[in-house]
């Protein structure tokens, strides 16, 4: 009698468990160009049997707990393109993220072949820098007028990287921005710049009671655009790819 108390007793606790396990689940919009790649039809049962996780996936616009499109992390590319997940608050969503980023999720998106080919790689890169609106000047005669007034304080190029304030970004840097342009154009009007910069017939003069702190930094609009023309000749900095977390 005891015997079988003991059994029905582990039988019910196996049920309550699988009845937990098929509640794990969550719904994920999944754009057409990569439901008719297969991929995910790939994916998704063998994160299910490693988390006991069921992914139900939906139309792009429905209600969804997690979607592909271009908000969240980029969890892998192909072909020719970046895919973002956008998890949100959903834990269920986010295992499914870290699944794609851990070593076997990497390893499982990379092993799926079509016709021989594998078109889709773990390995993700930073996005290219936008290169934005350039105006029509003198990139040559933008390299002096930077190197004149603005390597006070910035890394101009290569040649000067020891004359410039440590804690400014170098123009490569500042070169990775995708609005470098329109920072660059304004750059007057951005802070710490008004306090001691003048640019002929935009800004006003210094007021009396408050003089530049340093020599002041004097050019014209032509000249503004020289240097943005040679900034947009300079390749961005190499800043490595993203940080994963593990």
């Amino acid at each position: 009698m005891r015997r079988a108390m003991i059994l029905a007793a582990a039988l019910s606790c196996g049920s309550a468990g699988a009845q937990e396990d098929s509640d794990r689940r969550f719904r994920l919009a999944v754009p057409e160009a990569l439901v008719d790649s297969g991929l995910i039809d790939y994916l998704a049962p063998r994160f299910s049997l490693k988390t006991a996780t069921q992914v139900v996936r939906v139309a792009p616009g429905a209600a969804a707990d997690a979607r592909f499109g271009a908000e969240g992390a980029v969890v892998f590319e192909g072909p020719e393109r970046a895919w973002h997940l956008d998890t949100g608050d959903d834990p269920d969503a986010a295992a499914f993220a870290d699944w794609l980023r851990s070593d076997i999720g990497r390893r499982t998106v990379e092993s799926y072949e079509v016709a021989g080919r594998t078109p889709f790689s773990a390995e993700t890169r930073p996005a290219k820098a936008e290169t934005g609106p350039v105006p029509d000047g003198d990139a040559s005669e933008g390299a002096t007028l930077a190197k004149l007034h603005c390597g006070r304080c910035h890394v101009v190029d290569d040649a000067d990287r020891m004359g410039a304030i440590g804690s400014t970004p170098s123009f490569s840097v500042l070169r990775t921005f995708p609005d470098w342009a329109e920072r660059f154009a304004a750059f007057y009007a951005l802070n710490p710049h008004p306090a001691f910069t003048q640019i002929d017939e935009v800004t006003a003069p210094f007021a009396a009671h408050q003089p530049s702190p340093i020599v002041p930094l004097e050019m014209t609009l032509d000249e503004l655009d020289d240097i943005v023309a040679y900034v947009g000749a300079i390749p961005p900095a190499d800043l490595g790819a993203p940080i994963e977390a593990r």
